[in-house]
């Protein structure tokens, strides 16, 4: 006879678990936005619509407003061309394992720093002082800052998701569909056009909506170079908290973006859901290696791949170089000033960050898994809410986050404002789910027999869980903690609001060594964090390689989206 879990009633271990998990949700998830909704809706005591009236009937709100979502559709568009490109290539130029290695290392860097990274690299090369323009060209008075400069920076900063999204979806097309269109008489274009790319569009679409939602949430670097001639309502709302103290105002702001951006995810989990493209159908073909890329159409292809990738390392190269040199495009002697600053008055912001990641990595690694194997594995009552709640924050840009939590924690009855613990939450709770989904994923390969066995022979859930699940989606653990702690050493856009004199992180004093002019070491904060992540994603993958038997969700796909 095929055994049953208990119900959650006879199961006192998933009881006390599920009630947790709610009462957590509850706490960090619903109660922030519903006082960010109240803060707008409710005003001494009485319902109004004035604070979003008021953002309605302001001409420079609602121009920010369709700027943002100008900037957005574009960036989605040019990234997934972008991503779409070097996925093509990858899958279907029959690469070299050195050049393969080559690219995924490029388009790896944007993923491991701080999001305005690309901003500063621009302005270095670009600027009034810039490499390009004024040591190489000669051009005095260059202005970089604009729309052009923050679609191509958010462009080479986002594309790489489209990239880790779309290289999935190319490699699981079976080439013998490819070939065969070929056999019959087809041309490589018309077997592209009318085989490969329909079968795609569901990935495309999902990697435009991903990239649309990035750029929709980014309020760093339309900060640093778009400025007053291309507004944004990220920005907007920062600013109106920050330099107008006007916390209504700001969540106002913010709470306009929340409508296209719960649309956006939305389409997107559609998406991905549909499944009748399928060209994997577990028979016996078998899949052979298929060139479906002409010779000069190849050369064409990996030009443009590696034209880009250069660009990507020119930039960071350039951040290094930066980092070692008393002020780039004035004096280029060499120093490490810049690194002795970050290490003396920087060094709280450092230690702040790491202990922050140091905490959030771990508390999010396993929210995700015990979150994930009770939506997977247990009958819990309202399993699939519980998992679409822990999806919200996720969802949602972070400048929403961010206010949200500034608003709720700011008074009685839980005050948490100018602690780590909130912005340890945030982290918990905003990219978590990426553990949750990890989990889900490895879960769904998993036989449930295994587990049915153990609890047969009069295991009870805890013990199951960790003598028999718990071993067998460590390869999930050990990506979502990842993740959680690549964010919570670059993301900004959500923190900028729950920092403090006790607790602030490196990519705030980034952001303000960029404000100040301070640009060296704003170069050398980058530079600290890209290496400081690439030696935990090295520790990471090498406790990953003793899990790989089971399999493995490699940290790239989940920041990816």
């Amino acid at each position: 006879m095929k055994f049953e879990p208990d119900p959650i009633s006879r199961d006192p271990a998933v009881m006390f678990s599920a009630l947790a998990l709610w009462a957590l949700l509850a706490i960090f998830v619903v109660y922030p936005l519903a006082m960010l909704l109240a803060r707008i809706v409710v005003d001494h005591g009485a319902l109004t619509t004035g604070a979003i009236a008021k953002v309605l009937s302001d001409r420079h709100q609602l121009r920010a407003f369709w700027n943002s979502l100008l900037l957005a559709s574009v960036v989605g568009v040019a990234g997934t061309s972008l991503g779409f490109l070097f996925a093509f290539a990858a899958s279907r130029c029959r690469l070299p394992r050195p050049m393969l290695t080559a690219i995924d290392a490029a388009v790896l860097l944007p993923l491991v720093s701080p999001p305005f990274t690309t901003a500063i690299a621009m302005i270095f090369s670009f600027g009034p002082r810039g490499l390009i323009t004024y040591d190489l060209l000669g051009i005095k008075g260059y202005t970089v800052y604009g729309f052009t400069s923050t679609l191509l920076s958010e462009a080479l900063t986002y594309f790489p998701i489209a990239y880790l999204t779309l290289r999935p979806v190319l490699s699981a097309i079976d080439s013998n569909i490819e070939a065969m269109a070929l056999s019959l008489g087809a041309s490589r274009w018309r077997v592209f056009h009318t085989t490969t790319l329909p079968l795609c569009i569901p990935g495309l679409a999902n990697a435009f909506l991903l990239l649309f939602a990035a750029s929709l949430a980014d309020f760093a670097t339309p900060l640093i170079l778009a400025g007053n001639s291309f507004p944004v309502l990220p920005t907007q709302a920062f600013l109106q908290i920050t330099g107008l103290f006007d916390l209504r105002g700001g969540a106002a702001l913010s709470f306009m973006l929340l409508i296209p951006a719960l649309i956006v995810f939305l389409l997107q989990r559609y998406w991905v859901s549909r499944r009748y493209y399928v060209t994997v159908t577990g028979k016996g073909a078998g899949q052979t290696p298929f060139d479906s890329v002409a010779p000069g159409a190849r050369a064409t292809l990996l030009a443009a791949c590696a034209l880009i990738a250069l660009v990507i390392v020119y930039f960071y190269a350039l951040l290094l170089y930066a980092s070692l040199v008393v002020a780039l495009g004035a004096n280029h002697a060499p120093t490490l000033q810049h690194y002795r600053t970050i290490f003396t008055d920087g060094l709280k912001a450092i230690r702040d960050t790491l202990i922050i990641a140091g905490f959030a990595m771990p508390l999010g690694g396993l929210y995700g898994v015990v979150l994930g194997y009770l939506v997977t594995r247990k009958r819990i009552p309202g399993g699939r809410s519980m998992e679409a709640v822990s999806m919200i924050d996720y969802a949602l840009p972070g400048t929403i986050v961010g206010i949200a939590y500034l608003i709720a924690f700011n008074e009685p009855p839980l005050v948490l404002t100018g602690t780590a613990l909130i912005i340890i939450a945030c982290y918990i709770f905003r990219y978590g789910p990426t553990g949750i989904r990890a989990t889900v994923a490895l879960l769904q390969q998993i036989d449930k027999s295994l587990e049915e066995a153990s609890q047969g022979l009069g295991a009870g859930s805890a013990t199951t869980f960790r003598r028999v699940t718990l071993p067998l989606i460590l390869p999930a653990f050990f990506a979502g903690l990842g993740v959680v702690f690549i964010r919570s050493m670059t993301a900004i856009s959500a923190t900028i609001f729950l920092v403090s004199i006790s607790w602030t992180l490196i990519t705030v004093k980034i952001l303000e060594n960029i404000t100040e002019l301070s640009l060296g070491p704003a170069a050398a904060f980058s530079v600290l964090v890209v290496v400081i992540v690439f030696v935990v994603i090295a520790l990471i993958g090498l406790a990953l390689r003793r899990f790989r038997a089971v399999g493995a969700v490699p940290m790239t796909s989940l920041l990816g989206g």
